[in-house]
């Protein structure tokens, strides 16, 4: 399969109603273990980096080991750079191949939101790439950091970013956050359901890490289409490696086995609950 724009996969998506999990990874392990489950069950695929692990999993080195995975695979697999803080950045993202792209400027003004979303719609459309804008905070950003300001989106700040720019794909703050939830979270369904009456484009559920399948399939019945795993992946990928360290006798090989498998377990996982097995 060759790799693909992210609107494609969200556009089918959402005509037969499942989500698309969009897997964080930071390592060529992770990229192993996600691409293999979603070849296992024939479905369509996300790998990101958001910008804020690029000082771990440096772009010009992790990016082409993405692509070069997503281009070899079975399935069609996006490759998304999440959470774009600078547009220099996301320009790097795009020379690489990266099909689509992250501008999160959702702790400015409307107004000014929509102005960065515009910059890098303009900048994207030049590589053909799928653009990703937010509007609404989530309580803990991308790198675990709590934000201030508006913690829910506006359904017509939505429809308003939407139409000035055009983008893809919104990501929306309806009780979500990043990391691991303090207590169980209490997603604002009615909030989802005013906003997909407002605007036809896929919408985007970030923080998915601990949101129960029910819960998950909720908000895909209401419009969600793409949804961000990346804590979760993380942990299966560390509680791997850490059983393995338990052994007596220990090898580099059989350890990057077992992260790999970690990954691997986390996305067949969150794959099944998405319900978009055999959907490649």
């Amino acid at each position: 399969m060759p790799l693909v724009q992210m609107s494609s996969l969200l556009s089918k998506a959402d005509t037969e109603n499942y989500g698309v999990g969009a897997f964080s990874v930071g390592n060529m392990e992770m990229i192993m273990g996600a691409i293999r489950a979603a070849e296992e069950v024939n479905s369509p695929l996300i790998i990101q980096i958001a910008q804020a692990r690029l000082p771990y999993s440096p772009l010009h080195m992790i990016g082409p080991m993405m692509i070069s995975a997503a281009e070899k695979a079975r399935v069609p697999v996006a490759v998304h750079f999440d959470h774009g803080l600078d547009v220099d950045v996301i320009g790097q993202a795009l020379d690489l191949g990266f099909t689509s792209v992250m501008i999160d400027a959702s702790h400015l003004p409307i107004d000014q939101n929509i102005e960065e979303v515009g910059k890098v719609k303009e900048l994207a459309d030049r590589y053909g790439a799928s653009v990703e804008a937010e509007v609404g905070q989530l309580g803990v950003d991308e790198s675990g950091i709590e934000t201030l300001g508006n913690f829910y989106s506006d359904p017509y700040e939505v429809k308003k970013l939407y139409e000035k720019t055009n983008v893809d794909a919104i990501a929306l703050s309806i009780g979500n956050a990043h990391g691991l939830y303090k207590k169980e979270p209490k997603l604002n369904f009615q909030l989802l359901n005013e906003t997909k009456k407002l605007v036809s484009l896929p919408l985007v559920l970030h923080g998915g890490s601990g949101i129960s399948q029910e819960d998950f399939r909720k908000a895909i019945s209401l419009g969600i289409r793409k949804v961000n795993i990346a804590t979760a992946n993380f942990m299966s990928v560390e509680q791997e490696a850490r059983n393995y360290c338990k052994d007596t006798k220990r090898d580099y090989f059989n350890l990057s086995s077992r992260m790999e498998k970690g990954m691997y377990l986390n996305v067949l996982k969150h794959i099944r609950i998405f319900q978009s097995m055999g959907k490649a």
